[in-house]
């Protein structure tokens, strides 16, 4: 059984979903941040024997929740490519297998920091790069979290994670969806990516991401 997590921010309605991904509802749209396409191939092509079969459980997770939500828009708030040596064709091969099976949507990548140096999408992918910020109803788009007098802002690039710990010393570190009253920050998306942790003050809502559900860090106000 799924356990989610939905919530109002912003005036709109947000569903948190488990495999690291964001439903609009009301703008029939899914968010993703930071899947780094790329990155297992950029560490090969280093010398650093590493598999590279992420980018198709990637792909795999991303596709069961565009057909679970029926989402005509994916929205992708930077990094999906990770470094010009990760562009072999074998990857390539799966992501243009990929964008055949879900022809019908719409992506629209919001340029992040590793876009920049790792180039732009083939266009047998057929997807729309864009500057941040970009308005897409009710918030505003981009790949660096910053505050935005003007609409509440998506990001992602700190592929944020939050360390739980209790009195014995025990820890548990986890990605997380990392909210303050303006910024939503989203984990990264990819399997094959590192995490930051976050700090949190009491205007805060964090919620850790597991194996199968979301779960909200009671505040420490």
């Amino acid at each position: 059984m799924r356990a989610d997590v939905t919530l109002e921010w912003g005036g709109e309605t947000l569903t948190l979903l488990h495999e690291r991904a964001l439903w609009w509802a009301g703008g029939k749209t899914l968010f993703i941040a930071d899947p780094h396409f790329g990155k297992a191939a950029t560490f090969r092509f280093s010398g650093i024997p590493v598999p590279d079969t992420s980018h198709e459980d990637d792909l795999e997770r991303l596709s069961h929740i565009l057909t679970m939500t029926a989402a005509p828009r994916l929205v992708i708030l930077g990094d999906f490519l990770h470094a010009k040596a990760g562009r072999n064709e074998e990857m390539f091969q799966a992501l243009t297998a990929w964008r055949e099976r879900h022809a019908e949507i719409e992506i629209v990548l919001v340029e992040g920091n590793h876009d920049r140096h790792a180039g732009a999408p083939p266009e047998e992918l057929r997807i729309t790069c864009v500057k941040g910020p970009w308005r897409l109803g009710a918030f505003h788009c981009r790949h660096e979290p910053q505050e935005d007098a003007e609409a509440q802002v998506l990001a992602g690039h700190l592929h944020p994670a939050f360390r739980l710990s209790d009195r014995m010393g025990t820890s548990l570190r986890a990605p997380c969806f990392h909210f303050s009253p303006r910024v939503c920050i989203l984990p990264a998306f990819g399997s094959f990516t590192g995490t930051h942790c976050m700090s949190s003050t009491e205007k805060d809502r964090v919620f850790l991401v597991g194996p199968g559900s979301v779960m909200e860090v009671p505040s420490r106000g």
